[in-house]
């Protein structure tokens, strides 16, 4: 159930609707907006009497939610969440987010040159990967700590925001003093007692649609980590797995427009992923922010060919520079920056 309060109600109000929802047994959760606070009750809410709460003092409207996400959906924050980090960076706002680095961080020498050029080329964070869950037991599967470590004194060096992905619960820990935010990859997202935990971190958290998930279930996912107390979700469209076998995955444009229409989470594209293919992740960035994405995330290192995993889909730094350029004309001709 959503209780929108009026611009002007009090705490005093807010509180006391609060209480009574909460004395009836329902978890409440409030977002305060721009111009009134919302209230989101999860629970036994069939019990509740609309009718009466439309009379309490200070309440605007009351509704009851169909949908089977309740703090995810756009109801919860009408104007939409915008994640602000630490050093002001912005991902839900008018601006486009660019995130940009290595699959797997190698070395140090590695991860400052990259560091450095997805810096100048326009990007914000730096992403790459310390535990990386592959396909193959014998395959590379990351530095773990001492690669986090490098990754933060390569994002510092270079005013750049640090996010890697974490696969268990005994690396949230761990992980908390060197990354801005969790990386939750498409074989997590329905790792429902990971997703709890990260709703008791209040770090962000960048969500991945699942390889074979449909829109209602990353939802449902997001939903986890929102009922945790953690509404700083990022969700990422990177692509699901359709009889299509001439791209790795087939990425889906559509559900970027489709989930901001369905929810208040910004969301992010990922065409390295989606598509497999380097020659194809321009076209599908591009794509991605003309269909309204907050933010796209591209694997870039040195040199791809030698990368130690996923080099055929991973983007060469002049191109990836390129593509920043192309992506600034493209957000300005939807009302947006890069």
């Amino acid at each position: 159930m959503i209780v929108a309060m009026m611009e002007h109600a009090t705490e005093e109000q807010i509180n006391y609707v609060i209480e009574k929802m909460t004395e009836a047994g329902v978890n409440v959760h409030r977002t305060t907006g721009a111009t009134q606070s919302i209230l989101a009750g999860v629970g036994p809410t069939s019990s509740l009497d609309i009718e009466e709460y439309k009379l309490l003092a200070g309440v605007l409207t009351v509704h009851r939610i169909s949908s089977p996400y309740k703090l995810a959906g756009r109801g919860f924050r009408p104007e939409g969440t915008v994640v602000e980090f630490a050093n002001g960076v912005k991902v839900g706002g008018n601006q486009v987010a660019i995130m940009a680095g290595p699959c797997s961080i190698e070395s140090r020498e590695q991860i400052f040159l990259v560091a450095e050029q997805v810096k100048a080329a326009g990007a914000s964070f730096l992403r790459g990967g310390a535990y990386k869950p592959r396909s193959s037991p014998y395959a590379f599967q990351g530095m773990g700590i001492p690669g986090l470590k490098l990754m933060r004194e390569a994002a510092d060096a270079h005013g750049l925001l640090a996010i890697s992905e974490v696969m268990e619960i005994s690396q949230i820990e761990p992980m908390l003093p060197y990354i801005d935010c969790f990386q939750v990859g498409a074989r997590n997202m329905q790792n429902f007692n990971l997703l709890r935990e990260l709703g008791k971190v209040r770090k962000p958290v960048l969500l991945k649609r699942g390889i074979a998930a449909t829109i209602e279930e990353l939802l449902l996912s997001s939903e986890y980590i929102l009922a945790g107390g953690n509404y700083d979700v990022i969700l990422c469209e990177r692509g699901i797995r359709t009889y299509e076998t001439y791209t790795r995955n087939t990425m889906d444009i559509s559900a970027i427009p489709v989930i901001k229409a369905l929810s208040h989470l910004p969301i992010v594209g990922d065409p390295s992923h989606g598509t497999g293919r380097r020659d194809l992740v321009p076209a599908m960035a591009k794509a991605s922010v003309a269909a309204g994405a907050d933010g796209i995330i591209v694997e870039v290192h040195p040199n791809p060919d030698k990368a130690v995993s996923d080099g055929a889909q991973t983007l060469f730094p002049d191109v990836f520079a390129k593509l920043v350029g192309d992506l600034k004309l493209i957000a300005t001709a939807v009302g947006r920056s890069v």
